[in-house]
Parts: structure tokens; sequence; C-alpha cells
């Protein structure tokens, strides 16, 4: 087995949300730390998901 180095990667503040076989996740990426949780409905998901991009200062949420 072999290592394998790689520089760090910054990734850009984002919330996204998709539906993937009934279920939505929510993807939040801040400060190179992403988290991603999941709801059985839209209504709950959209919830936390706008809550998340307000406490962020962004303008838009995504939806893939």
């Amino acid at each position: 087995m072999h290592a394998i180095e790689s520089a760090p990667v910054e990734l850009g503040t984002v919330v996204e949300m998709i539906e993937v076989s009934g279920e939505w996740f929510v993807r939040v990426v801040e400060k190179d730390c992403e988290t991603v949780t999941t709801y059985p409905l839209m209504a709950r998901a959209m919830a936390y998901a706008e809550r998340q991009r307000k406490r962020l200062g962004l303008k838009k949420l995504d939806i893939l």
C-alpha cells in the first residue's frame, strides 16, 4: 500500500441540497469542513439549508 500525499485544497463556502431516491441531502461546506445531513421531507431539508445559508451570509442556496 502506498501513501498518497496531496496539497490542501481550499473549499468554497456553500450550501447545497439534492434529492436521491426520495431522501433529501443537505451539504454544508465552510472553512474546509464538510457536513452532510439527510431528511425524509423536502420541507425540513429546505428549512435547515435556509438557516445555514443565512448563518453563513450566502446569497443563494444550490439545489442540485
